[in-house]
């Protein structure tokens, strides 16, 4: 059997009607009264049997739906072939009553707006957080009474909303969903500043004002959050704000999700194509392709991808991952349809698009405000260190001096963030023979070289305090992967896959790996491992964490 399509074209879209071409009926007879050519009128004898045609059958027995009954309602266009019988005429079957293809019609990308393409770089919380912000502060409007209590609500508030992810990306937007952990959060807030106000005033008054207050501004963030979410879903609708999404994968949960988006523009996202991930599969009508899952870092760019969105894949989790970490799919918003249908993640919103649901994932680099919230907590921690333990930094520098004469500083390269090299500063505990040992020896912990001062630094870890200079400048942080010699990096990456995934940020003072027992001669696995993970599950109290333990590591002298 053989099939065409004619374009037609509904509601500004072009869909493919199939047109079934059958093989001649068998034993070759082209002449069969039974199968009267297509578009030629013929007796009445043989085609008064015939109930209808075979387009009006499928169309009558398929759902209803706006693209169909378009078609259905608009006349099809005749097409000539030459009449049975006649010489170079074309042996024609009847076309199966039921529609026996059942085939689809392919969901086709459609060209963006200008206005969406001047907008792409909005996001929602753009608009909500400085609205709910707003919201906090309108009762200074007719009081200056309270405005300390205010300023300490208005902040707290949207710390908590932060926290909570009550300004990450949503597909499905309702007041209505976001209410009651809205109403708990406006709670919590106003709990605890309440409580700071009672014991810094003894008035009930003043306490009661106060009150009033913050339950005028909790009434003003929902009336707020109410007015955005409308303003964003009408935006949406009218495809003046829409993003980019490759969906990756091509099953059927895959091409039913291509359809919501191409139908539902209150969804936000624009589908631009299928990136086939693994086998393409056979049990349905084929599915066009935008590009493989090796292409999709030269794809993203070309279509101006903002948002990736994983369903039916079926390659190994580590290949998919080694993808997805790369500086292109870095900076796309990711969600995942999960394999448990109808699980979500716990202790948040639930989202989904149509009946499906999804998950977004966290970005699996730091960048943008949370690379902002880390490199000024850098800032403030390498600055007070600096000044606090300076009389600790002055008599090792001494203790170095005594022990090994000038040249307290050791400088080394190391390789950074994103692979520059930069050089590292410690308090010197020996003297390598040359460079070339400096460079490519692994482990010098029963070196006999290292003196008494040098071997309890070391333990102590007090030969990286200077390290806290190379924050200052950029060059490292306080929390992340240790840095290493180029020599040895190049070394490992060839060896272990994910090492190289490191250096998607910078290097740190300290690490979730080394307060792990990740140091010295320990697996390079593990340790790439256990760096990958603090990078994709970054947060200050994971930073605030590996801190406090580094402390413990220090006065239990567990260093190298």
């Amino acid at each position: 059997m053989e099939t065409s399509s004619l374009p037609t074209v509904v509601h500004g879209a072009t869909v493919e009607l199939p047109i079934v071409a059958a093989k001649p009926p068998a034993g070759g007879d082209s002449t069969d009264r039974r199968t009267p050519a297509v578009g030629r009128p013929t007796d009445r004898d043989a085609t008064a049997d015939r109930p209808a045609t075979a387009a009006r059958d499928a169309i009558a027995d398929r759902p209803a739906t706006a693209a169909r009954d378009a078609i259905a309602d608009r006349p099809a266009p005749p097409v000539e072939h030459p009449a049975v019988g006649h010489p170079g005429a074309i042996p024609q079957q009847r076309a199966p009553e039921r529609a026996e293809s059942t085939a689809t019609t392919t969901v086709l990308p459609y060209v963006g707006s200008e206005t969406s393409r001047r907008t792409r770089q909005l996001r929602a919380w753009m608009l909500t957080a400085p609205v709910d912000l707003i919201a906090l502060l309108g009762p200074l409007l007719w009081t200056r009474t309270y405005w300390r209590g205010t300023l300490v609500a208005a902040a707290l508030t949207v710390t908590i909303f932060a926290a909570g992810g009550l300004y990450r990306a949503r597909r499905h937007m309702s007041i209505l969903d976001e209410l009651p952990s809205l109403c708990g959060r406006l709670l919590a807030a106003a709990s605890i500043v309440s409580i700071i106000a009672a014991l810094r005033h003894d008035s009930v008054e003043y306490g009661a004002g106060f009150m009033r207050s913050v339950a005028i501004s909790a009434g003003l963030v929902i009336v707020g959050r109410a007015v955005t979410r409308a303003t964003v879903t009408f935006a949406r609708r009218h495809r003046w704000v829409e993003h980019n999404a490759i969906i990756l994968g091509s099953g059927p949960v895959a091409v039913e999700l291509s359809r919501l988006l191409r139908r539902y523009p209150r969804y936000g996202l624009r589908f631009v194509g299928h990136v086939g991930v693994g086998p393409q599969r056979t049990d349905g009508p084929p599915v066009p392709l935008l590009a493989t899952l090796d292409d999709l870092e030269s794809t993203i760019p070309m279509v101006d991808c903002d948002v990736l969105i994983i369903a039916d894949v079926e390659v190994p989790e580590p290949a998919l991952m080694e993808v997805l970490r790369r500086p292109a799919c870095v900076g796309c918003d990711l969600f995942v349809v999960p394999r448990l249908w109808g699980s979500r993640s716990q202790g948040g919103l639930p989202d989904h698009i149509g009946a499906i649901p999804v998950v977004q994932i966290r970005h699996t680099a730091l960048s943008g405000p949370r690379w902002a919230v880390k490199r000024c907590s850098d800032l403030v921690f390498a600055t007070v260190a600096l000044v606090v333990l300076s009389p600790l930094l002055l008599l090792c520098a001494l203790a170095t001096l005594a022990e090994g004469g000038r040249g307290i500083f050791f400088y080394q390269d190391r390789v950074g963030r994103h692979g520059r090299p930069f050089k590292v500063i410690k308090f010197r505990t020996m003297r390598p023979h040359d460079e070339q040992e400096s460079q490519t020896r692994w482990s010098i912990a029963d070196d006999q070289r290292i003196g008494p001062v040098g071997r309890f630094m070391r333990r102590t870890s007090l030969d990286e305090l200077p390290q806290l200079w190379n924050i200052l400048r950029g060059d490292m942080t306080v929390v992340g992967p240790r840095p290493e010699r180029p020599y040895f990096v190049e070394k490992f990456s060839a060896e272990h896959p994910d090492y190289a995934m490191r250096h998607r940020v910078p290097m740190g003072l300290t690490g979730l790996a080394q307060v792990s027992g990740l140091r010295g001669d320990t697996p390079i696995s593990d340790r790439a491992r256990f760096d990958n993970y603090y990078i994709e599950n970054w947060s200050l109290w994971l930073d605030a964490k590996v801190l406090l333990r580094t402390i413990a590591e220090v006065f239990r002298g567990g260093g190298r």
